[in-house]
């Protein structure tokens, strides 16, 4: 039986001051206004650090979530997943650090400049039965080397799933389609939910600094829906809303509607 969802991934951008009219305590009924707009099934949030977590979690009444903490003793659930609760039973949840030690909590490798994370969930939809599995993380912004290896540890995980079991993984990548870490997704079975249906990977940036369309970046679309396994994706958008010029973050979301089974 296939099922139909909608999922949206959103870099919010954590809270800093020096952003001054743009911080978060200026922007977050905005913010949460937007996503919430979107009707998505699935949220998927990257830098989401303990105050945003309280205020999207208020704002999104409904919704259950999932998310570790990204240091041992810490509180930002940066890469926190959301999901309807009346739609969906949590199955299983976990996550990994993306190092060479990816069961030790806080650990970081290949010069990353952060400490980067997976989280994941698998879901299961009440009224087919239908099982699947998201991801969401945050690839380095420094480091070339950290970004690809932090790649292949999401490859390698996902490879220990049947090939046709469904999986999405949804993240800020600090990279377009030209770069080495994204064909290391590719060459491990993922594919772009926004190329598939648009026929290019690269719509332009999706990184803006709170400027939008006014911003002049190198880099394109650097906020990624992929899937693999029995998935189909049907639609695929860049949220580019705003409101009297002011944005809910330095990133626009990105979402894509999919049909899982066959």
């Amino acid at each position: 039986m296939q099922i139909g969802i909608r999922i949206l991934t959103c870099n919010i951008r954590c809270v800093v001051p020096q952003d001054g009219d743009d911080n978060w305590p200026h922007r977050k009924d905005l913010c949460i206004d937007i996503v919430r707009s979107q009707n998505a099934d699935i949220l998927c949030f990257q830098e989401l650090t303990q105050p945003q977590d309280d205020d999207v979690t208020e704002g999104l009444s409904g919704y259950g979530s999932y998310g570790l903490p990204d240091e041992p003793l810490g509180k930002n659930r940066l890469n926190r997943i959301f999901y309807r609760k009346d739609r969906f039973i949590p199955i299983a949840s976990g996550g990994y650090w993306l190092s060479e030690t990816p069961h030790v909590a806080g650990s970081r490798s290949w010069d990353s400049a952060y400490i980067r994370l997976a989280n994941w969930i698998r879901l299961q939809d009440t009224a087919s039965g239908r099982e699947f599995r998201v991801i969401n993380t945050h690839l380095d912004c420094d480091s070339q080397a950290a970004r690809e290896a932090q790649a292949q540890c999401i490859v390698q995980d996902a490879q220990a799933y049947p090939n046709e079991y469904p999986q999405i993984l949804a993240g800020d990548m600090n990279c377009d389609t030209t770069n080495a870490a994204i064909e290391v997704f590719k060459t491990g079975a993922w594919f772009d939910t926004y190329g598939y249906v648009h026929g290019t990977e690269d719509p332009g940036h999706t990184a803006h600094e709170f400027r939008g369309p006014a911003f002049k970046s190198e880099i394109g679309k650097m906020d990624w829906i992929f899937v693999r396994g029995i998935i189909k994706p049907l639609h695929a958008d860049i949220i580019t809303d705003s409101l009297n010029g002011r944005f809910p973050s330095d990133h626009y979301f990105v979402s894509a509607t999919l049909c899982i089974g066959e």
